[in-house]
């Protein structure tokens, strides 16, 4: 086996890994539904069945072919998902030897699934994984935590999971992060803006030139996946047209950017209008070892350079790419002006332009198909989601080298890097 894989640890620095002939065959993700729209019936398993089943029909992979299947679920949004990643590897055609596993890091769980798949083949574990990242967004439930032991009267104690999921108990919600990043940095609630029309304008233009048509796979209004032995499951959007574009972004004007109240913070400058989407999707990835992809023929679209992850202050949580960033160019020999195309995930535009700032980057190199902040970022696929946009920036740019980042509630980063093939 020609994998070879190194891991390095730093207290100052975070953790990371480096890899030699492990590749990303292909991927697919759905359009994104809006808060409530389209995908908002749909449980984030079925949606994982579907892209993970249009992965693997565009890698020209047999799903009996894969090894292991990793799925990343932040909100468990449906009753089954206590099973959710091995009903994702069944219902995909995976081997019914094949076991499943879920991930979890937050915002940065869709990196984290593609790191350890590579991991998992460097240790000669698989040659083929089959990775999966999916949130219902709109469907993370109601829930007590006390309601099997009572409620005393006219009290009774129910938490909304969606907004605990933005927000950190440990410090303060995620959107107060980029405030206290726009201080620090001295973003102005213009800049910011500025940066979220950016995004919008970026997307749209992206959108009509076609660049997203390969990278989505269409969700129909209803559908049934079988599987040999096991009950049919069903599903239907409820949109009754499906959803086959995403539905978050939105023209929109600098005036009415700047119209809008600040949410976190009397003096902002995070909105409405410059944080990314509450959405619904998925995104799936098939990982492969360079043995596999020569003894088959195949043709990946990139290769995985190396991943990384640190730890940051949890009031600017949204800084978390700067180190995770820093620390896999570093363990690779490579410079910030060496990557051609970043995706840093879009929290907040705030959070974005700091890291941006730290960084010194070439804001023409960031997020250049648009971001979060107009398609939204369903919390456990924005990783997988990353990397296939950038990779796919590369090839259609001619470039050679992408980062794929995101900061991570509680105060983490984590960064991939991915080369075209």
């Amino acid at each position: 086996m020609s994998v070879s894989v190194t891991g390095y640890h730093s207290k100052d620095k975070g953790i990371g890994v480096l890899f030699d002939d492990i590749y990303i065959i292909e991927g697919k993700r759905t359009a994104f539904g809006k808060f409530m729209g389209s995908l908002s019936t749909v449980s984030p398993t079925d949606l994982g069945i579907h892209t993970s089943r249009a992965a693997l029909t565009a890698s020209g992979i047999d799903g009996g072919e894969v090894d292991q299947v990793i799925a990343a679920n932040i909100g468990q949004a449906a009753s089954d998902c206590f099973f959710l990643p091995r009903h994702i590897a069944l219902y995909a055609g995976t081997a019914i030897t094949a076991p499943a596993l879920l991930v979890q890091r937050i915002c940065g769980s869709g990196v984290e699934v593609l790191g350890q798949a590579a991991e998992q083949i460097a240790l000669g574990k698989a040659n083929v994984v089959l990775g999966c990242g999916t949130d219902t967004m709109s469907r993370y439930p109601l829930v007590s935590y006390s309601a099997r032991q009572g409620f005393p009267l006219g009290r009774p104690d129910y938490t909304d999971l969606l907004w605990e999921a933005l927000n950190d108990t440990a410090a303060v919600p995620m959107g107060r992060t980029a405030d206290n990043l726009a201080i620090k940095y001295n973003l102005s609630r213009e800049e910011v803006d500025a940066y979220a029309f950016r995004s919008q304008n970026r997307y749209a233009a992206a959108m009509k030139a076609g660049f997203f048509d390969s990278e989505i796979t269409a969700v129909p209004a209803q559908g049934q996946f079988e599987a040999e032995n096991l009950i049919p499951r069903k599903f239907k959007c409820k949109n009754k047209a499906g959803l086959s574009h995403d539905e978050h972004p939105r023209q929109t004007t600098l005036e009415q950017l700047s119209s809008l109240k600040p949410v976190f913070s009397k003096d902002g400058p995070t909105t409405a209008g410059n944080a990314s989407g509450i959405v619904d999707g998925a995104a799936s990835a098939i990982v492969a070892s360079g043995d596999y992809v020569r003894a088959h023929g195949l043709k990946p679209i990139g290769k995985i350079r190396g991943y990384s992850s640190a730890g940051v202050d949890a009031h600017i949580m949204g800084i978390g790419p700067v180190p995770a960033i820093e620390s896999i160019l570093a363990a690779l020999k490579m410079k910030v002006s060496d990557i051609d195309r970043y995706e840093i995930n879009e929290a907040f535009s705030a959070q974005v332009l700091a890291c941006a700032r730290a960084l010194k980057l070439d804001e023409n190199t960031l997020n250049v198909n648009g971001g979060a902040v107009a398609l939204g970022h369903p919390l456990g696929v924005t990783g997988i989601r990353l990397a296939l946009t950038v990779l796919r920036t590369l090839h259609r740019d001619n470039k050679e080298f992408g980062v794929a980042s995101a900061c991570i509630g509680g105060g983490q980063g984590i960064a991939m890097v991915v080369e075209r093939c």
